[in-house]
């Protein structure tokens, strides 16, 4: 499992692809894909989910949809036109810095 601290700065970028790959999801089953996409090396916790949701929600990127499920309501994320277009953008810088980071290491990618 990778640090918390690493996955601070990724997390919105995630989501966001995920969500772009996925189409409209709930909050569980985003952290359940990331695991899935990552062989569980990334286990995202509400804690650290939910902040990032909000925020992007906050800020235009993401609409919600709430819907019922028996006795349970159920939040829907998905992506704006302008998070459409963000997630080729945040994509591309965090491909970038991980080809700077891997220079500075002196590490080459697989």
């Amino acid at each position: 499992m990778h640090s918390p601290e690493l996955l601070k700065g990724t997390l919105q970028t995630i989501v966001l692809k995920v969500l772009k790959d996925h189409g409209r999801m709930y909050g569980y089953e985003i952290t359940q894909r990331v695991k899935e996409l990552s062989d569980e090396r990334i286990l995202l916790t509400e804690g650290a989910l939910y902040p990032a949701l909000h925020k992007l929600e906050a800020e235009g990127i993401l609409k919600t949809e709430t819907e019922n499920i028996g006795k349970r309501i159920r939040k829907y994320y998905t992506l704006t036109p302008q998070g459409k277009s963000l997630v080729k953008e945040r994509v591309a810088e965090l491909t970038d810095f991980i080809k700077t980071m891997s220079n500075v290491l002196q590490v080459k990618l697989a």
